[in-house]
């Protein structure tokens, strides 16, 4: 087992609602836990961790901080691995740049962020603050495939409870408006490679060759993919689009993952940002650029380096004028859809948009239907798809509707997810070409300047295991399975080679169906209509998007998922759900000091971590805590104790007591463990006695703006003081 130093369980430290919410429960874990015997830590892996662990070299003593990304991405390795990951920032731009403010402001001498590197220096500053950006948490971490879904408990008390669902019809204009060529789903290359291989990214172009990327090493088996977006077939379908929805009357909208694609979608979206104000760009494009404009950055960004310019900003207002009303972030701030590049993150606001029944928010702060764009085909078919069958069928009904599972290959930066070294922005017209050290051209691209040409792969042993963690699950289950594996795509058609086999090997192969993502959309909405159930096997990205998109239909929210990471040397990393909407619950607290996140995916989380750790430690009192923790867990959603949104009413922390109230109780009462009985049962005791007291202490701060010390890196004793103001909660477990 682990060292004396390396913690028994790892609690990840992360960023907004998350993080605010584990200055609360936190300490109450590891109370319970050290009971036990069980030493639960922390390690570091926010945003601004991350920022302060990447320039040591600019830090006094002892504002230095160990890389812990570094250290959890070697111990996801070993078979006692096992970490409770909470949702971090995967930041954008505008997100790193605010972040680095933030810390040079608390006296930290770390260097801006250079947008636009001119010396070597600068350009050994922006490489080491791109490797921060995006993605760059998950595919360390993630050494195992994902099993997600939602808890029993969970799901049995979303149809025993449904959510208000908007009503969908056929009048609905909202639609979902898709590249018809010129994408990365058309232009897509894929081959197996039948031995281990290295690899060079080069661009031809008639002054000669370009090294885009050099010694990309790959193990035999690998799945390896190239694809482009056209930027001219780009910019000519945001032009129809913008034209078209004008013409319909509807809102405007592009949904991106301009966070976990963190080369690839900014780019995109900064297009869509241009194509917007294309009128402004012709006219003012020289005094953009001098005003250092990137319209990557987006529309806020844009505003605010030009609000000076009295021309522009009339320019701007002129062309506002004449385009179709735009889908709103935020309608009382006038906060729209290009404004900042990681506001509208698909996988969250396509599920929100279809929960309400196709209506976005527009400027004038009513409800509308949408244009949604999203350039890209690979998995625009799977919202076509959920908006066409609502139209056709009307809402699902969450009370009766079953559920979709999900098992999704994600195994070593397994596809797209893992592609941003081997991403580029064509810096000129020619052929781009993937050659192995063998000299064989693996696969060449004909491209034009302004292109966006990428390279993902998946490598055979995390293929092999998802298949396997597939069939295990629809042994274990008896659910409808489906491979969501189109063979007309290049990549899928070379997965679809390798899924067959191991199938039929295991004589299951009549268990399982393979169908492209729209058709496997319809027939999951097909089968949780008729109250059954099914498990999605997905690839990267579609687990991400999947595991928003039935949970926030079916649940309400995708925060309350079980997702267990079986990582591939024995370990087992628990994440506790999305943090989409962490943002704006950061905001409330701030200003009223009320914190609506719910914490029950770290509740599931947390009791298959304390099982999985008796399992692998033979600590008996690990697997009681688990047991207790799952009973709690039922107790918060029997009794209606979890968060509510207003101000005034329970929040956060009243969950966390009523968590560590149930918890208790369930220890006292159990009869596996004497000692732990014992040990409980004045401590339930105290929280039962201490009930009113506590709850009117968590209720006294409510309506007051707190001072958190920071957004991104907020001052711990401050915000100790904020989420912890219960003296009689804090005496228990002092």
């Amino acid at each position: 087992m682990a060292d004396k130093n390396t913690p028994d369980i790892v609690y990840t430290k992360v960023d907004e609602a998350p993080e605010l919410a584990s200055a609360s429960l936190l300490p109450i874990i590891q109370s319970f836990a050290s009971v036990a015997g069980i030493n639960v830590g922390t390690k570091d892996i926010s945003l601004a961790g991350r920022i302060l662990a990447t320039f040591p070299e600019n830090l006094t003593e002892d504002q230095r901080q160990s890389d812990d990304l570094a250290w959890l991405g070697e111990w996801v390795k070993k078979p006692e691995a096992n970490v409770i990951k909470l949702p971090n920032i995967s930041a954008s731009v505008p997100q790193l740049v605010a972040a680095v403010k933030e810390l040079q402001g608390q006296g930290y001498a770390i260097p801006d962020y250079p947008e636009t590197p001119a010396t070597d220096a600068e350009k050994e500053i922006r490489a080491r603050y791109d490797a921060i950006k995006g993605s760059a948490v998950n595919p360390v971490l993630r050494e195992g495939n994902s099993d997600r879904r939602a808890a029993v408990a969970v799901k049995k008390y979303a149809q025993s409870n449904p959510h208000r669902m908007g009503e969908w019809t056929a009048a609905s204009k909202t639609r979902v408006a898709a590249m018809d060529g010129g994408d990365f789903f058309s232009n897509e290359r894929s081959a197996t490679l039948a031995k281990a291989a290295t690899a060079k990214i080069v661009l031809e172009t008639a002054d000669g060759e370009i090294v885009l990327k050099d010694a990309v090493k790959y193990p035999e088996g690998t799945v390896v993919d190239a694809t482009f977006m056209s930027a001219a077939a780009l910019d000519s379908f945001l032009d129809a689009e913008i034209a078209k929805t004008k013409a319909e009357g509807v809102l405007f909208s592009i949904h991106m993952k301009a966070t976990m694609m963190k080369v690839s979608d900014p780019i995109i979206f900064g297009h869509a940002v241009k194509a917007w104000l294309k009128p402004v760009f012709a006219q003012f494009g020289a005094e953009l650029a001098a005003l250092g404009v990137n319209p990557n950055s987006g529309l806020g960004d844009l505003l605010a380096r030009v609000k000076d310019n009295a021309a522009i900003m009339a320019a701007i207002e002129a062309v506002t004028a004449e385009r179709p009303p735009m889908y709103m972030v935020n309608s009382d701030k006038g906060i729209t859809n290009l404004h900042v590049p990681s506001d509208v993150i698909i996988d969250a606001s396509m599920p929100a948009l279809i929960r309400a029944g196709g209506k976005g928010w527009g400027p004038d702060n009513q409800e509308h239907d949408c244009v949604c764009v999203i350039p890209d085909n690979s998995y625009a078919p799977v919202y076509d798809a959920t908006i066409e069958f609502f139209k056709a069928n009307g809402k699902l009904n969450p009370a009766t509707a079953g559920t979709v599972q999900n098992i999704g290959l994600m195994a070593q930066k397994a596809e797209e997810y893992g592609s941003h070294p081997t991403t580029f922005e064509i810096p000129a017209d020619g052929t781009v070409k993937m050659i192995l050290d063998d000299g064989t051209v693996l696969h060449a691209h004909k491209v034009e300047k302004g292109d966006i040409w990428r390279s993902a792969s998946a490598r055979k042993a995390p293929i092999e295991d998802w298949v396997n963690l597939a069939i295990d699950r629809q042994k274990a289950t008896g659910y409808r399975a489906i491979f969501w594996l189109d063979a007309a795509r290049g990549h899928d058609a070379e997965l679809i080679k390798m899924v067959k086999p191991i199938l039929e090997a295991k004589g299951v192969a009549d268990k399982f169906e393979i169908m492209a993502p729209r058709e496997a959309t319809i027939a999951s909405l097909e089968t949780i209509t008729k109250g059954e159930n099914t498990i999605a096997i997905t690839g990267n990205v579609l687990r991400d998007y999947l595991t928003d998109l039935f949970p926030i239909l079916e649940l309400a929210t995708s925060a309350k998922m079980l997702s267990i990471v079986k990582l591939m040397q024995g370990g087992g990393m628990f994440e506790t759900g999305a943090g989409g909407s962490a943002p704006k619950h950061v905001q409330q607290l701030v200003e009223e000091n009320h914190l609506r996140w719910d914490s029950l995916g770290e509740f599931c989380a947390l009791g298959e971590s304390f099982q999985f750790f008796a399992d692998q430690s033979g600590n008996e009192k690990a697997r009681v805590l688990g047991k207790a923790v799952d009973v709690a867990t039922q107790g918060i959603l029997d009794e209606d104790r979890s968060p509510s949104r207003k101000v005034g009413q329970p929040d956060n922390r009243d969950s966390h007591y009523w968590f560590a109230r149930y918890w208790a109780k369930a220890l006292a009462e159990q009869t596996e463990d004497a000692e732990l009985a014992a040990h409980f049962a004045p401590v339930a005791q105290a929280l039962i006695e201490g009930e009113a007291a506590i709850l009117a202490e968590l209720a006294a701060v409510q309506g007051k703006p707190a001072d958190l010390g920071g957004y991104y890196h907020g001052d711990a004793a401050k915000t100790a003081a904020v989420m912890r103001p219960s003296a009689t909660l804090n005496a228990i477990f002092a």
